[in-house]
């Protein structure tokens, strides 16, 4: 295991509570919320570009339901398929035609999987890491365990 000034420190001369407090440096709880947010917001990117294949001239003028949030929608009329706006965050809406939309969404989706592949060995990585140090606290504990049972029958004898 490297520490910080990059010298490989080996576990197993490390006692128990050390073992215990690099365990929960290498808790992954922020790697895996940031992956299931990058995982969240490709969804929703998917979806936006796959709702723009549903504006077509046979859908012009139906009847559909608006979401105005992820439970509530109200219902609406399909009034233009040539264009679309488009939430591109922070409350900012540019308008688009559709094949930019698609093309927007396309790239937004691409980044997100790039982000992904990224963060994807650093979890891996730190799993490892985590894996090794609790084996190791096993093996420290399992060797206290078994010292003290010779201890107790040494001191009954």
């Amino acid at each position: 295991m490297a520490a910080k000034s990059g010298q490989t420190v080996d576990l197993t001369t490390l006692p128990i509570q050390q073992l215990n407090q690099l365990s929960q440096q290498l808790d992954q709880s922020f790697f895996t919320n940031s992956m299931n947010q990058l995982k969240l917001a490709q969804g929703k990117f998917v979806e936006s570009q796959e709702c723009l294949n549903k504006a077509t001239p046979d859908n012009l003028n139906k009847d559909i339901l608006v979401p105005l949030t992820s439970s509530m929608y109200v219902p609406g009329e399909l009034s233009d398929v040539q264009n679309v706006l488009v939430d591109i965050g922070t409350g900012y809406y540019v308008e688009m035609t559709i094949d930019q939309g698609k093309d927007y969404f396309k790239r937004k989706v691409e980044f997100l999987t790039k982000q992904i592949e990224k963060i994807q060995p650093i979890m891996q990585e730190k799993y490892r890491m985590k894996q090794a140090v609790l084996e190791v606290i096993q093996l420290k504990v399992q060797a206290q365990i078994a010292a003290q049972q010779q201890a107790s029958t040494a001191a009954k004898s």
